[in-house]
């Protein structure tokens, strides 16, 4: 039942019990937050389940393929190249991809919401989420042959909660645990106690450490990491090495059979995983799909999944997820020495001028859910319903004039693919439709990346993430590295730092509910759709269905 052997704290139970008796049992979404969170607190997945009384499904069971030792092969995926560098500052899920393969995480995120030990073999936390206990697995060593300890692990929280890093993302994930006096971690608060023990003593409760250590830019370092040497000097733990790395082109991994690796005859069968970047068209992905040039894609979007159909030896694989879209203007941006979207009637007119559910059927072919513009999705535990978002173009129109920007020319910034450039040319025509001016800005990878949390008024894709208050934390929090909205709510982030602390589902989406109406109210961005994800591969090819959070796991392809 529990991973640590301890049995599951009493409120725990409760909720698993208030579920159980439920007409019908738990929803999928209440399935989801209860695994989340008993898996967060040590259960098993098959426990998890069990508790529910429901039977778990094989991949909850935590059952590996049978122990065959390493095999051979060579696999081809289709995916965007980027460029690398230190994990803790990394915007884009693809270059994890790629270092995934000798940098690994404490602990995963699985498609069915539960947590499984990676680096970590287990983990007990207080019934009250304030004190944490992480078991450091043992036999795991760095591939230069040091063994990785408990050091190594609270190392690497130290770097994470290091707030005057540049671009240091995790800060956001570990706040609870940062002096905000120094910036960074409270003394005390991270401690090791034994060679392979790991103590987190936090101030106040907070839910999400389990889930921020799945996230992609929670990859654990080695002593001495140099980000700009970790190609040519990759230390990891994994079974990979990186043996060519071209931005916008390729990159090559090789399996490292001079390495010792701690799950080997559990995966790493691939001797060679080559990623292959077709560009942003997905036109070029299946083209090379076509060809045989590619075994695997990353990502499909739109009508090209209906043509990956049609493909002969090819696979499907679809998930619902709560990756999305924002199309927001950016409250601190200075234009012609005024900042018009600090204008809370100017946000609100881009509002109320977008009609969601169109925003979906043009942009991303109606492949997902409607949303409500605050970034919480039905998947997301603590989830609140609220009313569909008004749509008036008149309205909208009217707020223009009483600001004064009735003649002001909105330029929409976004990136040169499909349904993210799809998206943003059906908000623009929805604009002009409500008499609002607006220009289009179509700009290719590198330098859409490049500002891409600067540009005045753009669209930004988001991934899905466990936790409503993870995406809260990260991207609507005052001053975080990737609050791209330029908004800051002092009464949010109180309302944050109470929702992380609680652990009662019920008594959460209440404050869910507050955040939700703040994100709302202040019409901080438009967040018109969740979606469904799609990406296919040739018969045969294991571990490569699609991921909910975009993840490409190279240790778990493998040929049969």
């Amino acid at each position: 039942m529990s991973r640590n052997r301890r049995d599951p704290p009493d409120w725990l139970r409760r909720q698993a019990a208030r579920l159980r008796q439920r007409r019908g049992g738990p929803d999928e979404i209440d399935r989801r937050e209860f695994l989340a969170l008993a898996s967060t607190f040590g259960a098993s997945a098959a426990g998890a389940y069990a508790m529910l009384g429901l039977p778990a499904p094989a991949a909850a069971q935590e059952a590996l393929p049978e122990a065959t030792g390493p095999g051979s092969g060579r696999v081809r995926i289709q995916m965007l190249v980027r460029e690398i560098g230190d994990p803790r500052t990394l915007d884009w899920f693809q270059a994890a991809n790629f270092t995934r393969g000798w940098l690994e995480n404490l602990v995963s995120y699985e498609n069915d919401g539960t947590f499984l030990p990676r680096l970590l073999e287990g983990w007990r936390i207080s019934d009250d989420a304030s004190h944490y206990l992480l078991d450091v697995r043992r036999g795991v060593r760095w591939n230069d042959g040091t063994e990785f300890t408990a050091a190594d692990v609270v190392r690497n929280i130290h770097r994470w909660c290091d707030r005057t890093a540049p671009r240091n993302s995790m800060a956001g994930r570990f706040d609870v645990l940062i002096d905000p006096e120094t910036g960074q971690a409270i003394e005390g608060a991270v401690v090791q106690t034994g060679s392979h023990t790991v103590e987190l003593r936090l101030p106040r409760p907070d839910i999400s450490l389990i889930a921020g250590m799945a996230d992609y830019p929670a990859a654990i370092v080695p002593p001495g990491f140099d980000p700009d040497t970790m190609f040519e000097n990759p230390v990891g733990t994994g079974p990979y090495l990186p043996e060519l790395l071209e931005p916008g082109r390729r990159a090559v991994l090789v399996r490292n059979d001079a390495h010792e690796w701690w799950n080997a005859g559990q995966g790493a069968w691939m001797e060679r995983i080559e990623f292959i970047d077709t560009g942003t068209d997905p036109l070029a992905a299946f083209a090379a799909a076509e060809a045989g040039e590619i075994d695997m894609t990353h990502s499909i979007e739109g009508t090209y999944i209906d043509y990956f159909a049609g493909l002969e030896g090819w696979r499907g694989h679809d998930i619902r997820t709560a990756a999305t879209i924002v199309i927001r203007p950016n409250q601190l941006a200075e234009i012609g020495g005024r900042r018009p979207y600090a204008d809370l009637r100017v946000r609100r007119a881009l509002q109320m001028a977008m009609s969601n559910a169109v925003l979906l059927e043009l942009g991303h072919a109606d492949k997902g859910e409607v949303a409500e513009n605050h970034h919480v999705s039905p998947l997301h535990p603590s989830y609140a319903p609220m009313p569909a978002p008004v749509f008036d173009p008149e309205q909208a129109r009217q707020l223009m004039i009483q600001a004064g920007m009735q003649d002001f020319v909105h330029e929409l910034v976004s990136i040169d693919d499909s349904w993210r450039r799809n998206t943003a040319d059906t908000a623009q025509a929805l604009l002009l439709d409500a008499g609002i001016k607006v220009e289009r800005r179509i700009l290719p990878g590198p330098l859409y990346w490049e500002g891409w949390a600067s540009f005045p008024f753009s669209t930004t894709d988001w991934g899905h993430r466990p936790l409503a208050v993870q995406t809260y934390a990260l991207a609507y929090r005052s001053g975080e590295p990737w609050n791209e909205f330029g908004w800051s709510n002092p009464e949010f982030d109180a309302l944050l730092s109470e929702a992380l602390a609680t652990l009662d589902i019920e008594r959460r989406r209440e404050i869910m509910a507050r955040l939700e109406a703040l994100v709302r109210e202040d019409a901080v961005t438009v967040q018109p759709y969740w979606r469904t994800l799609t990406n296919h591969t040739r018969e045969g090819l294991q571990g490569g269905a699609h991921h909910i959070a975009f993840e490409i796991r190279p240790a778990e392809l493998r040929w049969t």
